[in-house]
Order: structure tokens, then C-alpha cells, then sequence
């Protein structure tokens, strides 16, 4: 479920509907245009060629949520762009552990690991119902020969994609369990509004456990943090459902303070505040 930029009204985003914006019907499959494809990613068209209509078509797949999209050690032959849904692509250790390493979701591109070796070194497995474009690798290298603006374009999508990982990484190693917590928050609530969705409220489509594998926290780390943020008013949780309501407040933080001194703040505010109302009533029986 997700809501509207302006209105708290939720909607479905079912993979059927989401993707027939930017689809049509042949052959009772989905199909998008290589105008299509490129809106999504936010790259330019190529202009005046026939293959910005109906010359090139790209078909559209539905995955189940908990599918794999595709797995290690399985041999590299498209990219994947996702047009409704949300993913997770993970690493697997020889004992079976996950290590989660990005929550792919609408124009995001997906299997450029398989490029180097020719064979996927991770995996993309469904977090909801999700409707994905299949992009042949064959077929972008033809048109990048052809109009070599697509292939620039295709190039600067591929080096958003590694400035996130950047910014992940230093995110790793320079801010404390809270500040990671809040800052996926925050980025979370910067792609929601990216896509059109509200950046206020939202769900989670990942588990704790997940987040915590993706910003190098514990499960209990990250639940604890965030009953900390909702404790101190910045966010509000609702199992999945979390509303933000200081997002300045979390794009700054570094440290909370420890439990004993919101705990002090907190009783300090409540006398005060029960101080005022004293204090009030006692001028209103004065008069």
C-alpha cells in the first residue's frame, strides 16, 4: 500500500496497474517502447529514429513477491529495469548468510553485475508483486552502436547506480548505528518522492533484518533505534508503516542521546508541563 504526494488516501500498487502506464498490450503480453524504457530511467530518448516508437519493444515480466529475479552463478544475458515493485539484490556466503546489498525500486536497473564475468554475482528476489522490463544485452549494445547518445545515457544510469553504493559506503564508515538508521530512512523518503508517492508515510517492504544487513546493524539494533526515533518524536512506526515527522531532525543526525538522558528530558518537560498547567489554574481561581 502506498499513499498519494497530496492526499493520505492509499492506493494499490499492484504490478498490473503500475505498469500499464508505460505499456501496452501485443500478443496478450506488455510491451514498452525504447521512449518508454527511457522515460523511466530518466534519460533522453533518441530523437527522430523509428526506434523511439514501435520498432524496438521491450517486454514487461511479473514476479511474484519472494521470486528471484535472478541468481548466482546464473549466466548474464539482460538487464532488468523496474517498472512497479520493490527488491532486494543480496549476496550469499558458502554458509548460506545473506548480505543485502540494495532495495531496487521503480527506474531502478538491475543485473549490471553480471556484465564483467558474463555470469551474475548476486541475487534480485521480490519484496512485493513487481513488474520488471527485460532489456536484453544484446539488443542495448546493437542500439548503442547505432545512436551513441543511448549508450551515453545507459552509461551515466549505470554511475547513478555505483554513487549510491558510494554513498552507502562512506554512510558505513562515518556515522553511528542511529545516524545509519535515520539516514536510510531519509533516503527512503527522497526516492518515495523521486517516484511521485508520499515522502511522509510509507511502508517498509523489507524486514528489520534485512535493513540491519544492509547498513551493517543488528536486527535488535535497528528495532531499538527505531522505538528511539518514535520515542523522541521524530518518526512515528506503525509495524511496517512509518511516518516521518521531523525529516531535518534525522538527515542531521549523528548521535541520539543515551536512554537515561531522553528518559530525563522527558520527565523534565512533563514537570514543566504540569508546572504551566498549575500555574494557569491558579490565576484563573485568582481572578
Amino acid at each position: 500500500m502506498m499513499f498519494s504526494p497530496n492526499s493520505n488516501k492509499p492506493f494499490q500498487d499492484t504490478a498490473y496497474s503500475s505498469s500499464m502506464e508505460a505499456g501496452r498490450q501485443k500478443n496478450g503480453k506488455l510491451w514498452s517502447n525504447l521512449r518508454d524504457v527511457c522515460s523511466l530511467l530518466r534519460i533522453p530518448a533518441p530523437n527522430n529514429t523509428p526506434v523511439s516508437n514501435e520498432e524496438v519493444l521491450f517486454q514487461h515480466v511479473q514476479f511474484k513477491t519472494g521470486q528471484r529475479i535472478h541468481t548466482i552463478g546464473q549466466p548474464f544475458e539482460m538487464l532488468y529495469i523496474v517498472n512497479s515493485g520493490f527488491l532486494k539484490t543480496v549476496m550469499i556466503d558458502e554458509l548460506g548468510n545473506e548480505q543485502v546489498l540494495s532495495f531496487p525500486m521503480k527506474s531502478d536497473l538491475l543485473g549490471v553485475d553480471g556484465i564483467h564475468s558474463k555470469f551474475h554475482t548476486s541475487e534480485a528476489v521480490a519484496l512485493s508483486d513487481c513488474d520488471l522490463i527485460l532489456v536484453p544485452f544484446k539488443k542495448l549494445t546493437a542500439l548503442g552502436k547505432n545512436y551513441p547518445e543511448l549508450e551515453h545515457a545507459m552509461y551515466g544510469v549505470m554511475s547513478r547506480e555505483l554513487v549510491r553504493e558510494q554513498a552507502m559506503i562512506c554512510m558505513l564508515g562515518t556515522l553511528s548505528a542511529e545516524g545509519r538508521v535515520a539516514r536510510f530512512l531519509v533516503s527512503l523518503s527522497d526516492r518515495f518522492a523521486q517516484m511521485g508517492y508520499s515522502h511522509r508515510i510509507f511502508n517498509l517492504r523489507m524486514t528489520r533484518h534485512e535493513i540491519g544487513s544492509y547498513i551493517g546493524l543488528t536486527l535488535e539494533t535497528v528495532s531499538r533505534t527505531l522505538s528511539a526515533l518514535h520515542e523522541i518524536g521524530w518518526i512515528s512506526v506503525d509495524q511496517k508503516t512509518i511516518e516521518i515527522k521531523d525529516l531535518n531532525a534525522l538527515r542531521n543526525l549523528r548521535r541520539l542521546p543515551t536512554a537515561k538522558a531522553r528518559k530525563e528530558k522527558k520527565v523534565a518537560a512533563a514537570t514543566a508541563a504540569s508546572l504551566s498547567k498549575q500555574q494557569n489554574a491558579g490565576q484563573h481561581a485568582s481572578l
